[in-house]
């Protein structure tokens, strides 16, 4: 049996989290992981009758609001809706794109940096910005190891760049803020079974050395833990959960 000393480290009774992109996939199961480990919870996504319907089946207390992260109004509207900063934010929120660059249209292009660069950017600017000055607060940014390599067989160059870019702010932030009391890491997803990924290509099982998908908790878990206090010392870190896929 875990000593409960140990348990308290990965603890989150008392605090408080807001989860984008909360209404489905890896977003939901990050606000059931957080939930279960005692925090009171805020989802946001885009499509508020789906965020509603998700909250409810997280838990009764969970609160629902609508926000596109691509749009600077609509995080501060967030903020102003919501009340106190949390002391918990998961930049969960993305879309992806795997058109070759011959392909991609500009709205396609704006489309994934909006959401996935800049969207990032703006709940940063916006929540970390009132952690810091509050002098505490925790920050989890969901990146890809795309963000580190370009993986078969498809051709990403929109949604490789802007998780780059996710990475790069996560460093940023997390100097910028480290002796405000504000910790800033990313978590950088393999392949995983979504929706998405419904019909994956062999060549993604094939290329991933323990040679299955991730699953959605495998990414919930270890966003709990940069949450929580066992990562206490830990900030600007990149943790790929892939499978094996980057150890290539």
């Amino acid at each position: 049996m875990m000593h409960p000393d140990l348990m308290k480290r990965f603890d989150l009774a008392g605090r408080s989290a807001l989860v984008t992109g909360g209404a489905r996939g890896i977003g939901l199961e990050i606000a059931r992981t957080l939930r279960m480990a005692g925090a009171s919870l805020m989802l946001a996504d885009l499509d508020l009758d789906a965020t509603r319907k998700a909250a409810a089946g997280v838990g009764a207390e969970v609160r629902a609001f609508r926000c596109d992260v691509a749009d600077p109004r609509s995080v501060r509207d967030l903020a102003a809706a919501i009340g106190p900063c949390p002391d918990i934010l998961v930049n969960n929120a993305g879309v992806g794109c795997d058109l070759p660059t011959k392909d991609i249209s500009d709205d396609d292009w704006r489309l994934v940096i909006s959401v996935n660069l800049d969207g990032a950017f703006y709940c940063c600017r916006t929540f970390g910005a009132a952690m810091a000055e509050r002098g505490s607060g925790n920050i989890v940014n969901i990146g890809s190891m795309c963000g580190f390599i370009v993986a078969k067989p498809q051709n990403g160059p929109a949604y490789n760049a802007s998780k780059a870019g996710v990475h790069m702010l996560t460093k940023n932030f997390a100097c910028e803020w480290a002796k405000s009391g504000v910790r800033v890491n990313a978590v950088a997803p393999g392949y995983i079974a979504t929706k998405m990924t419904s019909n994956p290509v062999s060549t993604w099982v094939e290329l991933t050395p323990m040679g299955r998908l991730g699953r959605t908790e495998e990414i919930a878990n270890v966003v709990q833990f940069l949450a929580s206090d066992a990562s206490s010392y830990m900030t600007g870190a990149i943790l790929n959960v892939d499978g094996g896929y980057t150890s290539w």
